[in-house]
């Protein structure tokens, strides 16, 4: 029986080996270069992409994500989504620039490639290749764009010359072990894409200053943005402005490795806020945030919630992979409350109040971790990007402010003077009171609406989250999370992956716990 028992490990551990050997996932290195006409509101650029096959399979097509079409017309995916919202007709009729992409020509190492569109989407398109593309080896893709910038509204935009650029570029769709996940731009439901390392230069007027994605590259552009906004970080009360050439063109290049997508922002009167924050490890990294003169008073301690976020989630699920991390101020956003990027997170709160400001920030700086480092299929299972990290916002809140975003100054005085545990039991315990419908394991895409959405995805999930925390010990959640992000960081875990994590570290399984996702109504 021994002898048995034995083999019977021997065999467990060389499956799951294995397992662990034969994961796969594509890999595709961008160089963009792309010019901003701020006249007519235009995007011209050139994509230049390495895209490898790591996977077993062969591959006849890749399928590519044209995002901005879903602003083109009324009868897109994202325009008839809108619809159902009450204030959908309104929205779409504001949007005075309705958007598009054009000018797709693909060359696949240097050949001519013919292109088939998405019978229901114009946001997608098929790329066939002109030969098959077998395990292991590369082919470098490139096409020219044109980007019609619409009205802001939903993530992309413009508001006259102050631009969101997000979703703007051609953009392969993830090819994993369970195959093509191409889908249409929501509102309603976000993203999934391939890692790789980004190269992007952008040429536009010398007046703007912009946050983007990665680090710049120019050491002079840089180090004006660093001394100014190092100046406005320590006088909170000062506005200093960045004032390059009032004429001309400049071109800014930024890079970031092991990143999976590249947002861009661009106004010529955002006031820089710099400062440096040293991890736990000793490792340093840059963080910028950039504002408005007559923005949001509070947004002068944006660059302390920045610092602060990052610690804590270090702290909490392991350290923060970037060399810098940022945050915009925007306009408001009637979807959500900002909108994250891997280094940079806009942010559309304007009349948030100081703690409300903080766990809105520190909820899109989180998403570093939760969609970031851990690639999540966010269309799919959203609730493992967003109800996740909205877990670990709720927990920074109760633990620095005694406070929770979903109540505000609605939490009697006697619940804030609980010790931590005590106010975390009553908080949850009033959002567990919050009616839901549906599963957690619910596509993003099948709510009938927002609201229904945002209290399944956001709070239920944080609830299951608790209820695990309870259920095995704060320190035991910690340290299975913790081997989680170990062992996802830069992949696309699954939820089975999920689970896995949890049942390497427990002794008792845990499929009670993982039938609560598809449990509708309220627990």
């Amino acid at each position: 029986m021994k002898r048995t028992f034995l083999a019977l490990l021997v065999t467990l551990a060389g499956f799951l080996a294995n397992a662990q050997k034969d994961y796969w996932q594509q890999e595709v290195n961008y160089t963009i270069d792309v010019s901003l006409n701020d006249r007519n509101h235009t995007l011209k650029g050139m994509l230049n992409l390495e895209y490898i096959n790591h996977s077993p399979d062969k591959i006849d097509f890749i399928w590519f994500h044209l995002w901005p079409n879903a602003y083109r017309n009324e009868n897109t995916a994202y325009a008839k989504q809108i619809m159902r919202d009450k204030d959908g007709k309104k929205r779409w009729k504001d949007m005075k620039d309705k958007g598009a992409i054009d000018s797709i020509s693909f060359q696949v190492d240097g050949v001519s490639a013919k292109t088939e569109p998405d019978p229901e989407n114009i946001d997608i398109i098929k790329l066939i290749l002109p030969k098959t593309l077998r395990p292991g080896e590369k082919i470098k893709i490139s096409t020219p764009f044109v980007v019609k910038i619409p009205t802001y509204s939903s993530r992309s935009g413009h508001l006259g010359n102050s631009y969101m650029i997000c979703q703007w570029y051609p953009k392969p769709a993830v090819y994993d072990r369970k195959g093509w996940h191409q889908f249409p731009y929501l509102d309603q439901g976000e993203f999934y894409s391939e890692y790789g390392n980004f190269t992007v230069n952008i040429t536009l007027p010398a007046s703007y200053v912009v946050g983007a994605t990665g680090s710049l590259q120019n050491p002079e552009e840089l180090n004006k943005y660093k001394e100014i906004g190092r100046i406005n970080f320590l006088d909170s009360n000062k506005n200093v402005k960045y004032t390059p050439a009032a004429s001309g063109t400049k071109v800014l290049q930024y890079k970031l490795d092991n990143a999976h997508d590249f947002a861009w922002f661009a106004d010529k009167d955002f006031i820089i806020r710099y400062d440096t924050a040293a991890l736990t490890s000793g490792k340093v990294i840059d963080v910028f945030t950039y504002g408005h003169e007559n923005g949001n008073a509070n947004w002068r301690k944006s660059v302390l919630f920045v610092e602060d976020a990052i610690r804590h989630y270090s702290s909490w699920i392991g350290e923060y992979q970037y060399p810098l991390a940022q945050a915009v101020e925007g306009p408001k956003n009637v979807m959500s409350g900002g909108m994250e990027y891997p280094t940079i997170t806009l942010i559309t709160s304007p009349k948030a109040g100081e703690e409300e400001l903080d766990g809105v920030i520190t909820h899109e700086v989180g998403h570093n971790w939760f969609y970031g480092f851990l690639g999540t299929n966010e269309r799919d299972h959203a609730w493992m990007d967003e109800g996740m990290n909205t877990y670990y916002q709720f927990r920074y809140e109760a633990e620095k402010y005694r406070a929770n975003s979903i109540f505000g100054n609605a939490i009697p005085t006697e619940v804030k003077q609980k010790s931590l545990p005590e106010f975390e039991s009553a908080i949850y315990g009033a959002i567990s009171q919050i009616p839901t419908t549906e599963a957690i394991e619910t596509p993003s895409a099948a709510f009938p609406n927002k609201d229904d959405y945002a209290t399944v995805i956001y709070l239920k999930t944080a609830v299951w989250m608790y209820l695990v925390e309870v259920a095995v010990g704060q320190d035991k959640m910690d340290e299975i999370i913790r081997q989680y992000f170990d062992d996802w960081k830069f992949k696309h875990p699954y939820p089975e992956d999920l689970k896995a994590e949890f049942e390497k570290k427990l002794s008792k399984g845990t499929d009670e716990i993982f039938k609560l996702l598809d449990q509708k109504g309220n627990f």
